[in-house]
């Protein structure tokens, strides 16, 4: 059973910050996703890619991971980049 921890990138769509504090724990697909022969909907027998849980920092999650003997792998953060530019120029 393995896992991947990793922060939450902002969302793209929205201007907000909300929830990119958070670190998630979920789990990696253990069987692939296969269409279901009727309705055509990707699915799998595999109910652990449903469970993710969040906690409040890095440490937390390591913790959570280790009592449970869930081998995780940490994501890095990527660098938050900032686009700089003023409202004038639109118009160069």
């Amino acid at each position: 059973m393995t896992a991947r921890i990793f922060q939450r990138p902002k969302n793209a769509m929205q201007s907000g910050k909300a929830l990119i504090d958070d670190w998630v724990l979920e789990f990696v697909p253990a069987e692939a996703k296969r269409p279901d022969p009727l309705m055509g909907w990707a699915g799998s027998g595999d109910t652990r890619q449903q469970v993710v849980l969040t906690f409040a920092s890095q440490a937390e999650a390591q913790a959570y991971a280790d009592r449970y003997g869930i081998a995780a792998r940490i994501l890095p953060t990527p660098p938050r980049r900032l686009k700089i530019q003023a409202y004038a120029d639109n118009f160069r």
